[in-house]
């Protein structure tokens, strides 16, 4: 699935230049691997992501999908949200609307909204959900272990399976639970589903 990884990291404002939103989480993506005095082998044995394809994002000739980003933040200890605000410029206080950062997964139909981008010193984090008719996403591992999440549903249905138990959510309905293992959300009804995502590290 990460091979030919067709997302795309981007800003929803007009002028935002998203060629450039690509290039930063590129060479983020490098640094952190630097900084951990890690070769691309290192990264691929511990990430379970081939050393071509890590290649491939270091160099931005790929857009990496969310299980590629999800095992690259279950690496390096940081919430996908932490990451995506590293190569943003340094959050405010209040964001607009038309300001947030969305970050679409085009191969499995997932766009993920942060509606409040992580600040240093903070724990929690808000972000929305919105699976098309279909769309089905897995994730081998948590980005951090331990993570309390909280998901609400404001629109559609929506599957969740946490460590092989899967919860029937409806419009309204709230599921919390901390991550340790292996997630998978699967929209199953026939149009899109919408949610909002509470997540506190721990």
């Amino acid at each position: 699935m990460e091979d030919g990884a067709l997302s795309h990291i981007r800003d929803s404002v007009p002028d935002m230049e998203h060629d450039d939103v690509d290039e930063r989480l590129a060479v983020r993506l490098a640094g952190l691997r630097a900084e951990h005095g890690w070769s691309l082998g290192d990264l691929a044995d511990r990430s379970g992501v081939s050393r071509s394809t890590l290649s491939r994002a270091e160099r931005a000739e790929i857009s990496p999908t969310a299980s590629l980003l999800n095992r690259l933040c279950a690496v390096y200890g940081r919430t996908m949200s932490q990451l995506l605000s590293e190569v943003e410029a340094e959050p405010a206080q209040l964001v607009r609307a038309a300001e947030q950062s969305v970050w679409t997964d085009e191969a499995s139909g997932f766009v993920r909204r942060s509606v409040s981008p992580p600040h240093a010193g903070l724990r929690g984090e808000l972000v929305e959900g919105r699976l098309e008719a279909g769309a089905d996403v897995a994730y081998d591992r948590p980005p951090v272990p331990g993570l309390e999440q909280h998901i609400w549903v404001l629109d559609g249905t929506l599957e969740v399976t946490v460590q092989g138990e899967s919860h029937a959510l409806d419009v309204g309905d709230c599921l919390r639970f901390r991550l340790w293992g292996a997630t998978r959300f699967r929209c199953v009804g026939e149009t899109a589903v919408r949610y909002a995502l509470v997540v506190v590290a721990r």
